[in-house]
């Protein structure tokens, strides 16, 4: 058999299906019901690794010397590039009134609260939001942001660092039901930057968990609701939101706060585990503004990884 007819026979049908398969999923991904063990939301907190998916379909291909199933490759690269490949292009040139932030699960383990401090300080944002605060790490992250940061507000275990005066703290309410014990996870305040009023937003939304039953968020998903409550109700035009939301841009549960908020148009920033990153869980958003970019910062010694983003405002 010449190789033109075997590039062009009927090899690599169950390729050319797969590819089939892939694509669908990537373009309606939000068919698939989140009641049958959270698959939906599963599913969307990995989709930016379809792109691996089409790789190794690719190379499988090619191993094939199979037309058909690259031809039919074509769909889910088409479909991934459309979803993500704007995150790859080059960051758009910093504007002079970008507010510069760092979002940061420093992890109620961190045995190096100074040094978590310092490399975050490092990257010179405007705002630093920190999750997981606690007793007597929280002292060490005050007195080592202090010089540069003299602004601050620490409500529960989540707390706000600024260049810029901060008015108006306090607490946000979103508690889920079923949680007896104290739980304060969330925070307002107002930034007095430079370049106008900001209302400020750093929120922990529950962890979800993966297991034999498939993915448990109810909790999660609750708190998300409050959260974009919240938001709703913001009066002040300009808004960031910082936090650790245990949930990627494109999950359905966190549409409350996506439907409301802009989020990042350049870099995919996974963030967690740091040991190996797999989804950004870590977010910065925004209203009546733009975030331009969003990267990791070096590993600390949190299982977290931080993310810095540059904010434009409208």
């Amino acid at each position: 058999m010449t190789d033109w007819a075997v590039w062009t026979g009927g090899r690599g049908r169950v390729l050319a299906g797969a590819a089939v398969v892939t694509a669908l999923l990537l373009s309606f991904h939000g068919a698939v019901p989140n009641r049958v063990a959270g698959l939906g939301s599963l599913l969307e907190s990995f989709l930016p690794w379809f792109g691996v998916v089409v790789m190794v379909l690719l190379v499988l291909a090619l191993a094939r010397r199979s037309a058909f199933a690259l031809v039919a490759l074509l769909l889910p690269a088409a479909a991934w590039t459309y979803h993500f490949g704007g995150l790859l292009l080059p960051a758009p040139d910093p504007g002079a009134d970008d507010l510069v932030v760092v979002q940061h699960n420093v992890s109620d383990e961190n045995t190096d609260p100074a040094g978590t401090a310092r490399a975050l300080a490092r990257a010179e944002p405007d705002l630093i939001a920190l999750e997981e605060l606690v007793p007597p790490a929280l002292g060490v992250y005050a007195k080592t942001l202090a010089p540069d940061y003299p602004y601050r507000t620490v409500r529960g275990t989540v707390g706000l660092w600024s260049k810029h005066p901060l008015t108006g703290s306090h607490p946000l309410d979103i508690k889920p039901r079923g949680i007896h014990e104290e739980w304060e996870r969330g925070l307002r305040t107002v930034a007095h930057t430079p370049h106008g009023e900001v209302a400020v937003h750093v929120a922990h939304l529950p962890s979800v968990r993966v297991g034999a039953s498939g993915l448990a968020s109810s909790r999660r998903d609750e708190s998300a609701g409050l959260l974009g409550d919240a938001l709703a109700a913001e009066e002040l035009r300009r808004v960031v939101l910082l936090g650790d939301l245990n949930g990627t841009v494109d999950d359905r549960a966190l549409a409350p706060l996506t439907s409301r908020l802009n989020v990042a148009e350049r870099g995919l920033a996974l963030s967690f585990p740091a040991g190996f990153p797999v989804a950004r869980i870590d977010q910065v958003m925004a209203r009546a503004g733009t975030v331009g970019v969003i990267r990791t910062l070096p590993a600390t010694g949190s299982d977290h990884l931080p993310v810095a983003a540059r904010v434009s405002w409208d």
